[in-house]
């Protein structure tokens, strides 16, 4: 089975594998869905009928002949590229079950990431199935296949002295009158094959060399033997040798592709079809091209990429761009209905045909393609070549209503890829474009995404004043959508400032309206609306200790999750379960939920939620004594969501972190990561986590010193803080260390006075770790 990448269509996702699948189950262009299924489906009834409901969706979805009710499409888009890649490896497992499998991927500098990661998921299983996986590539193609032990790799270099020999004996003879020939020849084209062979074809037609090809001798002298200096002006000139029907169809098949099929050739040529098919067999005569398929149709293909490259460039600007034009006309009558399975070619042409209103429908459909296959980077790709061609329209309210519209789907792609300063610029020229419009829903809809873009970053004052302007054109425009969309990001921000009762009620809003139909909804945003309403929810009742509220929401929210098939959703229930727990201390309760959710983001290919669900976890490993793989999870959490410029839980998970180090005995670390997080939190103003930061300034300082007032200071700022929030789960702990610090110090009446208080809450609150160890110091007081 071969499949080729094409440098013109790099950002297509899954393009060669598409070709693989089309190849395997023998799938004609001009075959419709139906047709493509029932082939599909015979093809995998023969290999394995048992896998028929596992493999079928995500092969049919590659080949754009699913159905639209399909409940794959409703998958999250991170979910059907997992099963995607999985069902790719499972087929080639599966025919390799049946016979041997040579696979044969060409030209791979040119294929997208999303090849890239079958390519890898091959690689892992190669050693145990009867396949032969052969990559081709030039220099500048990187893998990591290296440390594999069914790897090995050829070097094709340029022939040594002995090498050329050979081949010119091949090319040219044993006739002792060209023997003067060969080494000029070696010496210009220093080995290289393909320089050789195209040097001694030149030679022969132009009349330096007579006979034919391994019989050749010498018209004239030595002195007749002109080189030129580089392969490709050798083919330039052996175009231009050309008669003119025959280097115009060259040139017209380089414009359309690598390889390209007789009927797309015969609507861009101009001549009858019988003609043309002349004209083409005079073209593979001279070992041009050469018919690269005869079945299910016709197609021919350059005999080397250098071929079509200095073809495509022998021809005059004006000339290529007009049969640009022409290649898109004639691929829209010859895809009929299947038009959309080549929406990145179209696109391509298009915008090289100066088409610029057909690029920009194109290219946008090809990134939307590329998003619902979760190939996020070929997605930015077109989307940013079809900003490119719409800035060539005439200015219009149109035009500048696309304009906002493909920056808004820009900014989805790029924060996907953790480009966040990318995003936001893209967000800010859409927000000024919507202004400019007059468009309030536009407007709001950029707002909304730049008020979660400046959450995530940190820029709360940010995020506080564009989320309530979203909110208030949201309901001025009547949009429910919208509301529910700018109620779950105020609900996030407020949580994120430690005013939970705000964030409490907006959530409560979008709970009690997202019922029925609307459970499921998504409303544009990442996961299920109604789940991640509750998860601000929770997280707000966890802060101020509602804990059986808290615990029965969660409970909703993952059974939503796993009926909407909805992985992002599940592990944000999963972390709102184990971040319950670890404020409620039921830490043993967490870790089934937690290490769900950390497994899921890697099968899911969610790491956007990696360094919180792996965050939480280290905190409860940590708290359960498994230390050194909290901190393990915890200072990679870190540096993710630095790398990222991702702040939304970092102050948290430093004082996380340091509470792991206080656990393994590291104080001076613990101590300079209370400060951090203390300084990260005020600096983005989140109020909840300067508390939790305060209380273990306190933790730190009295681990390091029993009697050090700023320890007290420390816990006594934290109960403050955190009693002005409504935060009841931490005015408990900051009692606790108050009644030790006070024990300590031998002020026995102090001591008691907090540690009742402490027990008080930790009995009314159902925090039976916490109530066990205050109760252990009240007796140790007594």
């Amino acid at each position: 089975l071969g499949a080729s990448a094409l440098a013109h269509v790099a950002t297509t996702p899954y393009l060669p594998v598409i070709g693989l699948l089309r190849e395997l189950f023998r799938v004609a262009p001009h075959d419709d869905a139906r047709a493509v299924r029932e082939r599909v489906g015979t093809g995998l009834l023969k290999l394995e009928p048992g896998r028929l409901d596992e493999l079928l969706p995500p092969l049919l979805a590659l080949l754009d002949a699913l159905p639209d009710s399909a409940p794959f499409r409703d998958l999250d888009p991170r979910q059907r590229r997992e099963r995607t890649l999985a069902a790719v490896r499972q087929l080639v497992a599966l025919q390799s079950a049946a016979q041997p499998v040579l696979l044969l991927f060409e030209d791979a500098q040119w294929i997208d990431s999303e090849t890239q990661a079958v390519l890898d998921r091959l690689v892992q299983g190669l050693a145990a199935e009867r396949v032969l996986l052969v990559v081709n590539y030039r220099p500048e193609y990187r893998h990591g296949w290296a440390g594999a032990p069914s790897y090995s790799e050829v070097r094709l270099a340029p022939l040594p002295s002995a090498g050329a020999e050979e081949l010119l004996d091949a090319l040219l003879g044993t006739d002792p009158r060209v023997q003067g020939a060969r080494e000029p020849l070696i010496q210009r084209t220093e080995g290289n094959p393909f320089f050789l062979e195209e040097c001694v074809r030149m030679l022969g037609e132009t009349g330096v060399l007579v006979g034919e090809r391994g019989a050749y001798h010498l018209a004239g002298t030595l002195a007749d033997l002109d080189v030129p200096a580089s392969v490709h002006a050798i083919l330039a000139a052996r175009i231009d040798r050309l008669p003119p029907a025959e280097k115009a169809l060259l040139q017209s098949a380089a414009v359309c592709g690598r390889d390209v099929g007789f009927a797309l050739i015969h609507a861009v040529a101009d001549m009858p079809e019988e003609a043309v098919r002349r004209t083409l067999d005079r073209v593979v005569s001279a070992e041009l091209l050469y018919e690269a398929s005869l079945f299910p149709d016709l197609e021919y293909g350059f005999r080397h990429a250098l071929t079509q490259e200095v073809a495509y460039g022998s021809l005059l600007k004006e000339r290529r761009r007009t049969l640009h034009a022409t290649v898109v006309g004639a691929m829209e009558r010859l895809a009929g209905d299947r038009i959309g399975d080549y929406a990145a070619h179209l696109g391509y042409h298009a915008l090289r045909g100066e088409l610029w209103e057909k690029a920009v429908d194109y290219l946008r459909a090809a990134a939307e393609q590329a998003v619902r296959r979760s190939a996020n980077r070929e997605a930015v790709a077109a989307l940013e070549q079809a900003l490119g061609a719409l800035e060539k329209l005439p200015e219009s309210p149109a035009k500048t209503e696309a304009a906002i519209d493909l920056r808004l789907e820009l900014r989805n792609a790029l924060f996907a890829l953790g480009e966040m300063d990318r995003a936001l610029e893209r967000l800010g020229e859409a927000e000024a474009a919507a202004v400019r419009l007059g468009d309030p829903r536009r407007l709001a809809r950029t707002l909304a995404l730049l008020t979660n873009s400046a959450f995530v970053t940190g820029d709360m004052e940010r995020a506080v004043d564009v989320g309530e302007r979203t909110l208030m054109l949201a309901q001025a425009a009547g949009d429910a959508g919208l509301r529910v969309v700018a109620r779950s990001n105020l609900a996030q921000i407020y949580n994120g400032l430690g005013d939970y009762a705000k964030a409490v009620a907006l959530a409560r809003e979008n709970v009690a309206v997202l019922t029925g139909p609307l459970r499921h909804e998504r409303f544009g945003m990442a996961g299920v609306a109604s789940v991640l309403s509750r998860s601000f929810l929770v997280r707000s009742l966890a802060e101020t200790g509602e804990f059986e509220e808290a615990l029965a929401l969660v409970g909703e929210s993952v059974g939503i999750a796993e009926a909407a098939e909805s992985p992002f959703s599940l592990v944000n229930a999963l972390y709102d379960w184990g971040f319950t727990c670890l404020r409620k201390g039921d830490l043993r309760d967490a870790v089934p939920r937690l290490e769900r959710g950390v497994e899921l983001c890697r099968t899911a290919d969610i790491p956007y939620l990696v360094p919180q669900t792996s965050a939480v976890l280290g905190a409860v490993y940590a708290g359960l004594g498994r230390a050194d793989e909290g901190v393990t999870l915890l200072e990679r959490a870190v540096q993710q969501s630095s790398s990222v410029r991702r702040m939304r839980g970092h102050s948290s998970w430093i004082a996380w972190l340091g509470e792991a180090y206080l656990r393994a005995g590291r104080v001076e670390d613990a101590m300079q990561l209370a400060q951090d997080a203390l300084a990260v939190s005020r600096e983005h103003g989140r109020r909840g986590h300067e508390a939790w930061a305060l209380r273990l300034v306190g933790e730190a300082r009295a681990a390091r010193d029993a009697g050090d007032e700023r320890a007290e200071r420390a816990y006594e700022a934290a109960a403050a803080l955190a009693g002005e929030l409504g935060m009841r789960p931490l005015v408990g702990h900051c009692r606790l260390g108050l009644g030790r610090q006070a024990a300590q110090a031998g002020e026995r009446n102090a001591a008691h006075e907090h540690l009742r208080a402490a027990e008080r809450l930790f009995a009314e609150l159902g925090m039976g770790a916490a109530l066990a160890r205050t109760r252990a110091e009240l007796a140790t007081l007594a």
